[in-house]
């Protein structure tokens, strides 16, 4: 019987490192490397800190005897690159070259493509990346705004939503191509996705405040008071972008965005909190049903994914409100890990075909 692959997944963020080595579709071992400030510190730009990181991510494997372990293929996170399709995409030298120059921005997910092309080019193995954040899948009737300055944009939790809809479509029985699936990630940015047939056709946009409201993001506004809010005087340009992304949402209402410390005064039952954790599951509610209304009703499953579906009492919040539409499906935490090292697996084991970044 041939041997499951053997994969190497690494997911870097900020200050961290993880680390994760699946034989076939299994975990075998699993670590994560925190970075100081002051190691840190030596390097000008993020993409700088790749040598660095490369060698304690081969420290570790050393020694915790993976050394000289026959990889069959290493995965990460991807990064910031030009609009994509979801998929698997094979590490390629143009990858790596704009994402080295921060092309398209500068962040920590850069590094992923960038450590694991070094990686795979000393041990003559593929390097992988899986549904990185840029995915762009939004139909062009999506991306209409109502003004044509301000198009719709597709950031979202792609990593993580695709994963959670993959798994959906396995529950029901049939393909992630074949159903309609909503799929609504619960964090400290909340978005909701609709994915047809393996392709996330309408999405808000997590990141810049659309949606609903969230641990820490305001999410749409109403626009007129808005505008007028920024002409005010009260504040500068750069406290308005902070009350948006930073300091609007639960923060804004509760001075936290702790949402077991929300949570657990919502179970006391101190109404201002219970008020505004509801409001956010009321608010995410609206999104999926609006979401519908593009596949005329037609949806498989709801889905709902990230940190805050640990919340039972506010997962019931959402259930009571969309369970008219289709089943609700529950898959709380972060995925990243397995997502990555599962788009390897479907590559390696000819499920899929990887894509080239050109």
């Amino acid at each position: 019987m041939q041997k499951e692959p053997l994969i190497l997944v690494i997911n870097p963020g900020s200050t961290s490192t993880k680390l994760s080595v699946y034989r076939g579709k299994r975990e075998v071992y699993a670590e994560t490397l925190y970075h100081t400030a002051e190691e840190l510190s030596a390097y000008r730009r993020i993409t700088d800190q790749y040598p660095f990181r490369v060698r304690v991510i081969e420290e570790l494997l050393r020694k915790n005897g993976f050394g000289d372990a026959l990889f069959d293929a290493i995965v990460a996170r991807g990064g910031l690159l030009h609009p994509l399709e979801g998929g698997t995409y094979r590490v390629n030298e143009k990858m790596v070259e704009e994402l080295l120059e921060a092309r398209y921005g500068e962040h920590a997910s850069n590094l992923g493509a960038i450590i694991a092309w070094n990686l795979s080019r000393t041990r003559g193995i593929p390097a992988f990346i899986v549904d990185p954040v840029v995915v762009d899948e939004m139909d062009q009737i999506a991306r209409l705004s109502g003004l044509p300055e301000l198009p719709r944009k597709s950031i979202f939790h792609a990593l993580n939503q695709k994963a959670a809809a993959r798994k959906a479509a396995e529950r029901l029985g049939r393909k992630y191509t074949e159903v309609n699936l909503i799929v609504a990630h619960l964090g400290g940015g909340i978005t909701v996705g609709l994915h047809k047939q393996g392709r996330v056709v309408d999405v808000n946009n997590g990141l810049d405040g659309e949606g609903p409201y969230t641990p820490e993001r305001t999410g749409t506004l109403p626009v007129g008071d808005l505008i007028r809010l920024c002409y005010s005087g009260k504040y500068t340009r750069e406290e308005m972008l902070q009350r948006n992304r930073g300091r609007g949402g639960v923060v804004a209402y509760l001075g936290t965005n702790d949402m077991r410390e929300v949570e657990r005064r919502a179970l006391a039952g101190e109404p201002q909190w219970r008020l505004v954790f509801e409001g956010m599951a009321y608010q995410v509610a609206k999104e999926i049903c609006a979401l519908s209304a593009v596949v005329a009703g037609k949806v498989d499953a709801i889905v709902l994914t990230g940190g805050i579906a640990n919340s039972e009492l506010f997962v019931s919040w959402i259930r009571e409100r969309v369970s008219f539409l289709a089943p609700v499906f529950v898959f709380p935490g972060e995925m990243e890990m397995e997502a990555l090292a599962l788009g390897a697996y479907r590559v390696l084991v000819g499920e899929e075909q990887a894509k080239e970044y050109v």
